[in-house]
């Protein structure tokens, strides 16, 4: 079954169009287009996303079931609970762990593409960094930067638009780091009245971490509704009171 391929000025097909298992590529949606933000902001916006390895033209894809991570449920292990309990002494009383949120958009995003690049998946190429590092200009990326003796240890980035969060990558150089700013994050959003983070893939990873999968339907049924809530204006770490202590 062939997709369609976009140009410039065409819009998405709907995502009920997508390919299903049976076609080999199920949630494939469309090829082509370019990596602009109002293309970008277009496809989160109708729960289509860019995912596409080295040497393949651009794909779109809106998969079925949707995994996704409610931020009521984030899984926390009793070693990663340590742990941040020392993060979050550490970062008020000035010591060796720190967090921070749009500090560093660019080293995060470039940390996550030299880890694609040396690991199977999507290639984060030099356009998505530039289609990404734009959207974070104009407001609607973000980044959450945790630090260890003042070099970024870990890190994650994706992109908000109302109070739908969308996941993007995640990095750590450090022994749980990206769990670290994964729970920093959720904490943020949680406090921020954004109940669901878009993790578009299923992964045993991201299950472990508590999340789970939707249908489509369902996805885009809050996507809606998300989305045309006001955003978030202040981006800034909150207490992890109600993480750490689970």
């Amino acid at each position: 079954m062939k997709i369609p391929w976009l140009d410039a000025k065409s819009s998405f097909p709907d995502v009920s169009l997508a390919l299903t298992a049976e076609d080999g590529a199920a949630g494939l949606l469309a090829a082509g287009a370019d990596l602009s933000p109002p293309r970008l902001l277009q496809a989160y916006r109708h729960g289509v996303f860019p995912w596409f390895s080295e040497g393949q033209p651009i794909l779109w894809w809106s998969t079925d079931p949707r995994m996704v991570l409610m931020t009521d449920q984030l899984r926390i292990s009793a070693s990663l609970a340590k742990k941040l309990k020392q993060v979050e002494k550490s970062r008020h009383a000035g010591g060796p762990w720190q967090i921070t949120f749009d500090h560093s958009f660019d080293d995060v995003i470039a940390a996550c593409a030299n880890l694609r690049r040396h690991s199977a998946g999507t290639w984060i190429s030099d356009d998505i960094i530039a289609g990404y590092s734009a959207l974070h200009r104009m407001g609607y990326a973000h980044s959450v930067e945790c630090w260890f003796d003042g070099e970024l240890a870990g890190g994650a980035y994706g992109i908000c638009i109302g109070r739908m969060f969308y996941g993007e990558s995640m990095f750590a150089k450090v022994s749980d780091a990206s769990k670290i700013a994964l729970a920093y994050l959720v904490a943020f959003l949680r406090h921020n009245e954004v109940a669901m983070i878009d993790c578009q893939q299923e992964t045993d990873h991201l299950a472990s971490l508590g999340a789970s999968a939707i249908s489509r339907s369902e996805f885009i049924a809050h996507l809606r509704t998300a989305i045309a809530l006001p955003p978030i204006k202040i981006w800034r770490p909150v207490d992890l009171v109600q993480i750490a202590s689970k």
